[in-house]
């Protein structure tokens, strides 16, 4: 197999940087970090640069295009929060031109509840959805302990389950999942060794999650400042949080079109991505953004794991404001003007998303793991926006043409 040692650059390990060392892929594995080249080695002269692990999405709704774009801009893995896919679509992005996937399948929601509203209505098939319908819904425990297993055994990697009666989302007055069934959706995935996570955009729903034993939280609460009971109970439980700072600024009417000005960013962009991350979903003016700012920094202070997620989805105007692979350097950026430093940041988006997903093979720099690896220019440790001065990316020791 071929060998390549990156020399010259500054590494971060996924957790602290560890200074300049030589790294040395062989295939598809990182081999060694610091020593000397290995004879014959193809070197790859990284001087000026930081070399990073390759960064993870913790919250996305992708497909194949979506994987591919998530790549260009250094992120080797994406996690789906939400979305159908077949075991022939799950085969034919095996290969490294694109970002991997661990996905949840689809949500367990109750009739009339979210995302439906974005589809046809609970009654619309009186016999049951065809299979692979997007909204397979659960009035019960026993119908969500089905569905758990079902999706599992189809090979799924976690569990998502909603609380959203519309208030941030969607519609107000959206059906709102029950306790006993949230509570056995929990119970179920933990029975089969699997993480089962919310999503919840209110702070209401964010305590029943946390009561009912969520591990994590797919979104940051958008109706209110970061309440002192709420974030003791996160940290006391070792419940994870996404904040997805990327998608409640969009929500609450900030569009990305600054962060689309960089030319970073809209170089790698097609021109319907880019009219997509100019925009913004507006769908929750009255909400502020300085209140989810705020308890961000109020979970940091309390230990809690932050990950990295941005929500992003389509380039559909109505999901503007995002766009794949991109929006995780905004995230990255949310998260420093919420009070993170820049090596926290990097931490929500490799090493921590790694270790609270099960991911032992990534996420970090050291030997044994795989080559999914980001070379930028500059320093984001101390300056955050140089994640975006991509140099080069490899995904399993594939070295990726520019972009």
């Amino acid at each position: 197999m071929a060998i390549t040692a990156i020399t010259g650059a500054r590494v971060f390990d996924g957790e602290q940087v560890i200074g300049m060392r030589t790294v040395v892929l062989d295939g598809a594995g990182i081999a060694a970090v610091g020593g000397p080249v290995p004879p014959g080695a193809t070197v790859v002269d990284a001087a000026g640069g930081t070399l990073l692990p390759g960064l993870i999405d913790s919250h996305v709704h992708t497909d194949s295009d979506g994987l591919r774009l998530a790549l260009r801009f250094g992120i080797t893995t994406e996690l789906e929060m939400m979305g159908h896919w077949t075991p022939e679509e799950r085969a034919a992005i095996a290969g490294d031109d694109v970002a991997d996937l661990r996905s949840a399948g689809m949500g367990i929601t109750p009739p009339g509840g979210h995302p439906s509203e974005y589809g046809p209505p609970a009654d619309a098939f009186p016999d049951g959805p065809p299979p692979g319908f997007s909204f397979p819904f659960c009035s019960t425990p026993a119908e969500a302990a089905t569905m758990i297993g079902q999706q599992l055994a189809e090979g799924y990697d976690y569990v998502k389950v909603m609380i959203e009666d519309g208030t941030v989302v969607g519609h107000p007055g959206l059906t709102v999942i029950s306790d006993d069934v949230l509570t056995a959706a929990v119970r179920e995935a933990h029975r089969h060794g699997k993480l089962a996570i919310a999503h919840a955009t209110t702070i209401d729903g964010a305590r029943r999650a946390v009561r009912a034993g969520i591990d994590g939280l797919a979104h940051m609460w958008a109706d209110g400042p970061a309440a002192p009971d709420i974030v003791a109970d996160i940290a006391r439980a070792g419940t994870f949080v996404t904040p997805t700072l990327t998608v409640l600024s969009s929500a609450t009417g900030h569009p990305g079109s600054r962060f689309a000005a960089d030319e970073r960013v809209s170089s790698r962009l097609s021109p319907q991505w880019l009219d997509a991350l100019r925009g913004s979903m507006n769908v929750y003016p009255q909400g502020n953004l300085d209140d989810a700012l705020g308890a961000v920094a109020a979970l940091q202070a309390a230990a809690v794991d932050i990950l990295a997620g941005t929500d992003v989805s389509s380039p559909d105007p109505a999901f503007g404001g995002m766009a794949h692979g991109a929006s995780v350097h905004h995230e990255l950026q949310l998260l420093v003007t919420a009070g993170l430093t820049p090596v926290q940041a990097l931490r929500a988006a490799t090493a921590t998303p790694a270790r609270r997903f099960g991911l032992t093979d990534r996420g970090r720099i050291t030997p044994g793991a795989r080559a999914d690896l980001v070379l930028v220019d500059g320093d984001p440790t101390t300056t955050i926006a140089d994640t975006l001065s991509i140099r080069a990316v490899w995904r399993r020791g594939a070295r990726q043409a520019p972009a």
